[in-house]
């Protein structure tokens, strides 16, 4: 889409329009306590449009901190007590219009403490804050804003301590049946709330008990929309689920939420269990499969305990939902409830937001800095001597693998990615260390971690284009090749990340009559039982790269052996280079602007190999639209006439 028309729908989209998007309404934001008055900017507008932010110590256990906008700033409640609200003068002190401020209060601002925060933003079939005063009738229609049938509602009394009521869809409220927000309990007969009535499009039914509308009492109550459309760049897309599992005694259960989450709160409704919190910022990682019991790790908090965050045998994330893991389970049959929140979905417009490179930082983490969350990296270790490159992701956590090899992943407990502006390894100081850090994003860049199957061809991902370079590797069950597929090249053909060689005619992308598929704008085709890329004892990591205007070029050049400028449709030159030959041997070579791309010597490294970078060579040149590549390269087999180059470029 045109940059214009995708500033002209998201102007219109924020006041009242069809174009919003899940980054305009809900925030995962992680930030480290200052102890002093400070501003979080998430870019979520909440004095304009108002709504929720939850806050909750990551260290210690303090208790959970929610305010809205409809009660006003400073003003608490704490979802693991029936405490009423509270007024503390520095705790959340002002609702601004990208994110709030906070004052000194331990609770949100310890400086000792790292936290987390979740904004929910009110919009039409997203999210909504009702605050009332109670009548005491039976049958009372309290109207909301949502233009949508709810998917969970969660009431609470704030002048006195009351529990936090909820309902949710996939729950039976008739005989008065209820759950509490801030207790393990199952779903039971209670008093009667509900009127065992569901909430409407319109209304929330309430009965005249006290807890929930006593007459003089004062509530708040948060309601969330499921399966509603309304987001996106044509306003149909869903960015929140509200559902339901059953477990089973033997296998792990697959939830489709029709979106990859970025944050699922979930908890079993037949037994006792806590109401799980986790979200892709703090950790949700795709293990291994074949791994022992214990080994699928979610970094978790628990809405109804004020404990300090810790690990659980929990979930990990697909690009169409998620996968619960069976070590979980209750009672073999239990249901259990979510309610799920898509992760950020906006294409970006310019290279910046969605590309970096850094050296480490000593002074505070992250160690290597960014403008944005990075979902992938690559890191070298002292580019000026051997050594290989490693290349890890969020999606797979404390996981790497070397790009020079054919070496099952290792494991990096130092790797870690609950930063908003970066990530964080303890490799070393030295200052010739260097990270490569990528976002993920519509239109430019994907991160699929799968299980193969051995038999199913299609494999689904979040880039929301056609990817044009896919880079796979098998994680864990063998010591085979990287396989690259490259548009220029077509589905019948590969080449390999970690070595030289020139394309194959081996497609590793086949479908049911074993011929090579281009893969499409949600799919990508795997071949059935191969070892490289889909055989059902291993697992998988996949990134996808495409052609986004103004952000990132895959493309192909023939040399010519004189200077050959490569046209990416870029207005400033590119950033970060890499360069592959296919019909003859050559390297991956790459270079970035960090280390330089200018008219003279340009440095570059090696991804099949460990040599230290090149320092002394002058093959690229900068060029506003893009590269060139200069007559020099064709020393080192990047400009030979006749040969055939793939590349990727960004700016």
């Amino acid at each position: 889409m045109p940059s214009t028309k995708k500033l002209l729908q998201a102007a219109a989209g924020n006041a009242g329009g069809d174009s919003l998007y899940v980054e305009d309404v809900f925030s995962t934001y992680l930030y480290d306590g200052t102890g002093a008055a400070h501003t979080i900017t998430n870019g979520i507008d909440l004095s304009g449009e108002g709504g929720l932010t939850w806050i909750k110590a990551r260290d210690i256990g303090y208790s959970h901190q929610l305010f809205d906008t409809e009660r006003g700033a400073t003003k608490q409640l704490y979802s693991n007590t029936t405490d009423g609200e509270t007024t503390a003068a520095t705790s959340l002190t002002s609702f601004n219009s990208d994110g709030f401020s906070l004052g000194a209060l331990n609770g949100v601002n310890n400086p000792s403490q790292t936290f987390a925060s979740w904004t929910f933003r009110k919009a039409e079939k997203f999210f909504d804050v009702v605050t009332y005063t109670g009548n005491g009738v039976n049958g009372r229609q309290l109207p909301h804003s949502l233009g949508s049938t709810p998917g969970m509602v969660v009431c609470k009394r704030t002048d006195t301590g009351q529990n936090w009521i909820l309902q949710h869809k996939s729950l039976d409220l008739s005989g008065n049946k209820t759950m509490y927000l801030n207790n393990t309990d199952a779903l039971a007969v209670a008093n009667d709330y509900w009127n065992s009535t569901h909430a409407s499009s319109t209304a929330i039914t309430l009965s005249g008990d006290a807890d929930i509308n006593g007459s003089g009492g004062t509530y708040v109550a948060y309601v969330f929309a499921s399966d509603a459309g309304g987001f996106g760049d044509d306003g149909d897309e869903n960015i929140i689920k509200c559902g339901s599992w059953n477990e089973n005694s033997t296998n792990n259960i697959t939830i489709d939420c029709g979106f990859e989450p970025a944050f699922v709160m979930f908890k079993c409704a037949d037994a006792a269990s806590s109401w799980y919190m986790v979200d892709s910022m703090r950790g949700i990682p795709t293990p291994s499969s074949g791994t022992a019991t214990g080994n699928y790790i979610s970094t978790v908090l628990q809405a109804q305990s004020s404990n300090a965050e810790g690990s659980a045998n929990a979930i990990s994330l697909t690009s169409n939902g998620f996968i619960w893991y069976q070590d979980g389970r209750l009672t073999n049959t239990a249901k259990w409830i979510y309610i799920a929140i898509r992760r950020p979905m906006k294409t970006p417009e310019a290279g910046t937001e969605v590309f970096a490179v850094d050296t480490p930082d000593s002074t505070s983490p992250p160690k290597y800095r960014s403008s944005f969350p990075v979902d992938m990296a690559w890191f070298r270790s002292n580019i000026n001597s051997t050594g290989a490159t490693d290349i890890a992701n969020r999606l797979t956590g404390t996981k790497y693998l070397n790009t020079n090899s054919n070496a099952v992943e290792g494991n990096q407990n130092s790797y870690t990615w609950d930063f908003q502006n970066g990530w964080y390894n303890d490799q070393g100081t030295e200052t010739n260390n260097r990270s490569w850090m990528f976002k993920r994003a519509t239109g430019f860049f994907d991160v699929v971690a799968y299980t193969g199957s051995g038999s199913v061809y299609l494999k689904d991902h979040n880039l929301g284009v056609v990817p044009e370079m896919m880079i796979v590797k098998n994680r864990n069950g063998a010591e085979t090749s990287w396989s690259v597929y490259h548009s220029a090249l077509g589905a019948d053909y590969r080449v390999q990340l970690n070595s030289d060689s020139a394309s194959s005619a081996t497609s590793d992308w086949d479908n049911a009559s074993d011929v090579g598929t281009a893969p499409t704008a949600t799919q990508f085709n795997v071949k059935a039982a191969s070892v490289i890329v889909n055989n059902a004892s291993y697992s998988y990591v996949a990134y996808l790269f495409a052609t986004l205007a103004g952000v990132s070029k895959v493309g192909s050049y023939t040399g010519t052996g004189a200077d050959l400028n490569v046209d990416c449709g870029f207005s400033a030159g590119a950033r970060f280079i890499l360069i592959k030959r296919t019909n003859s041997t050559g390297n991956w070579f790459y270079w970035d602007y960090e280390r330089g791309i200018t008219a003279g010597n340009d440095p570059y490294l090696l991804l099949n190999s460990t040599a230290a970078q090149v320092t002394n060579t002058d093959y690229i040149d900068p060029l506003s639209s893009g590269f060139t590549v200069t007559s020099g390269a064709s020393f080192d087999g990047l400009n030979n006439s006749g040969g055939n180059y793939i590349f990727l470029a960004i700016a």
